[in-house]
């Protein structure tokens, strides 16, 4: 039996008020491409399909879209659980109708004990899924004393473990934090404190686990245990990540391979780090202009406005910082620095704009000025 694990789809979301719909439908596509050259028996979504509770009405319309293709036109089933951006609840609606279509939504912590099981070759495949839960909703629902969030992810798995079988192949699907692994800054914490952290060793009985939650690509605790990553980067601090879905083939004794499938974006995300000059030269000639960029300015002088000025040639610029500011810490200078500064600030401004440099006369006018304010107003904020 072949199945595709992926996670963190997070439809609808914006970066820097950035809709992601169109990137998130180009590498979505790529995912039906894997299923159908792949020809897997199933799809396993680990969580975090939407960016939140409430998703846009364009993001739902996505997701039917993308669902209706799998489990409709191409007639694979597909497993999922809801993840700590989703709202179980709404996601969760019509499940019961929608699992005879094959769809099946494990939105329920009633439903942990009861697998889907998938068939192939003679030998069952049972799939448990553990929706995202908390200390606070595992205590409510069992009535049981639970404080974190590993205590309350191992009660869990000791009510699967009471009735798996071990004639069965068993797959748990998850959305958690295990304890050590790599997150990411895009990744909404779970709890504060590192208390949203659970021990993998739980897991290891399980022939499979497939993870959602951290968006880097990893397994850990044994190398069945495995977050498939995102589909998508999510913030800058992913710009070195090889998104993808992982591919899992079983056969009657377990795992019998692990191969992680690519994702190309439509706009990859990365950081440029030069003086503005040279980034404005570069652009011209980037064939990669439209990728979404965080720009690092090394240049020590004032720039006017350096930020309409690179989307001449970069149009997806989100965000912009000058590495000297960040290299000089707190900026505690004296007064006579600040002064300055300050000139030299107005002087760059000055040529910018008038395309000349202050002549003698105006450089002593503006030093005037400076001095002026600076004792009657008590300096310069």
């Amino acid at each position: 039996m072949k199945f595709i694990h992926t996670s963190d789809w997070h439809i609808g979301r914006q970066f820097h008020n950035v809709s992601l719909l169109d990137d998130q439908r180009h590498v979505l596509e790529q995912v039906i491409e894997h299923i159908k050259n792949e020809a897997v028996d199933a799809v396993i979504i680990a969580g975090d399909i939407y960016d939140r509770s409430v998703p846009p009405a364009a993001a739902v319309s996505l997701l039917d879209e993308v669902l209706n293709t799998i489990c409709s036109d191409l007639g694979i089933p597909v497993i999922l659980i809801p993840g700590n951006h989703d709202g179980a609840e709404r996601l969760r609606f019509g499940s019961n109708q929608l699992s005879q279509a094959g769809l099946h939504i494990i939105g329920d912590l009633n439903q942990i004990t009861q697998p889907v099981i998938l068939n192939k070759n003679g030998y069952d495949v049972s799939f448990y899924g553990i929706p995202y839960n908390d200390p606070e909703s595992v205590r409510n629902h069992f009535s049981v004393d639970v404080s974190s969030h590993d205590e309350a992810h191992q009660f869990l798995v000791e009510q699967i473990n009471a009735v798996k079988t071990d004639t069965a192949i068993n797959v748990l699907i998850s959305h958690c934090f295990i304890d050590g692994a790599e997150a990411s800054e895009s990744e909404r914490p779970l709890s504060i404190g590192g208390a949203d952290r659970v021990s993998a060793e739980p897991f290891k009985a399980f022939n499979y686990v497939a993870l959602g939650h951290l968006h880097n690509p990893q397994h850990k605790g044994a190398e069945h245990i495995r977050y498939s990553g995102s589909i998508l980067k999510y913030s800058f601090s992913e710009q070195r990540q090889q998104k993808g879905v992982t591919l899992v083939e079983l056969n009657d004794k377990g795992v019998q391979s692990i191969t992680q499938l690519p994702l190309t974006p439509l706009r990859d995300m990365r950081i440029l780090e030069d003086d503005l000059e040279t980034l404005l030269k570069h652009g011209l000639t980037d064939p990669n202009h439209q990728d979404y960029l965080l720009i690092r300015l090394t240049d020590q002088s004032a720039l006017l406005d350096p930020m309409s000025k690179l989307r001449q040639v970069y149009e997806n610029v989100l965000h912009i910082e000058k590495t000297w500011l960040q290299d000089t810490g707190t900026l505690q200078v004296n007064r006579e620095k600040l002064k300055r500064g300050e000139l030299e600030m107005f002087q760059d401004f000055f040529k910018q704009i008038s395309g000349n440099d202050l002549t003698t006369e105006q450089q002593k006018a503006i030093k005037n000025i400076i001095t002026t304010i600076s004792t009657h107003e008590g300096g310069l904020a």
